[in-house]
């Protein structure tokens, strides 16, 4: 483990389209101490080849074919077992960075020495990139119970300190990020927020995110199987987190 790089990690599934954008973006960063671990889900197009030839010419990105198609969470596991930095970025395969992301985080982060995860603002762009969403900001500070009934934390602002977390892998569910997050914080972790415009997230209109009423019915699974919480404390923080996306999503 290397106490100053910065081990990406972006399962990329039908990327062929994006892949290289999002990767430019790493390429941009003032930071330049990074490895980036894309792992290729066994996609029907072409983001494998995409990504090789980008890897040819530029060492820090390596290329993980994965051997069959296992979904976002196997994707990110397989790269989080090669991962050689001290800190762990997630960045899906259709978002972008701004330049000074992981320059602005890292010193946030090392100032935060309790922090197990931080995480920053973003603005949500539209499929083709013509079209710029309004900022959306973070909170300072959350833990377990908080982020149970928040939606601010964006996968592809993550930053998490190995040193303190340890080893650990997502969990094969829908959301298996959030899972992860709330898994990170469950025993006193702490994730602080930089309030910084520093990620573009891109609104692809096939997205599973999309379909609204399917995603509340698995972030409802969330709490009741993979939290384990009973049905009164589930509704309590299922209607926190619907308010909070309510008004996160209103306008773009």
């Amino acid at each position: 483990m290397s106490d100053r790089l910065v081990s990406i990690i972006t399962p990329a599934y039908r990327a062929e389209r994006v892949i290289t954008e999002t990767i430019q973006s790493v390429q941009a960063q003032t930071y330049s101490n990074w490895e980036m671990l894309i792992c290729e889900d066994c996609g029907p197009d072409q983001t494998r080849d995409v990504v090789r030839e980008l890897a040819r010419k530029d060492d820090r990105i390596i290329l993980i074919g994965a051997p069959h198609n296992g979904g976002p969470a196997e994707a990110r596991n397989q790269a989080l077992s090669v991962a050689k930095g001290r800190w762990l970025a997630f960045l899906d395969s259709d978002d972008v960075w701004l330049p000074d992301k992981l320059e602005s985080q890292l010193a946030f982060h090392g100032a935060h020495p309790e922090a197990v995860i931080s995480f920053t603002g973003f603005r949500r762009i539209s499929a083709d990139g013509s079209k710029t969403g309004a900022y959306i900001s973070v909170p300072p500070k959350m833990g377990y119970r908080k982020l149970l009934g928040n939606t601010a934390i964006a996968t592809s602002t993550v930053i998490v300190d190995s040193e303190i977390s340890g080893s650990f892998r997502m969990k094969k569910t829908y959301y298996d990020d959030f899972a992860c997050w709330l898994e990170l914080l469950k025993d006193g972790g702490v994730a602080v927020g930089l309030d910084k415009d520093l990620m573009r997230y891109r609104v692809m209109s096939a997205s599973v995110s999309r379909d609204k009423k399917k995603s509340a019915s698995e972030v409802w699974k969330a709490f009741r199987q993979v939290e384990g919480l009973n049905p009164a404390l589930s509704a309590w923080y299922f209607a926190q987190y619907a308010v909070r996306a309510w008004l996160k999503y209103r306008r773009f």
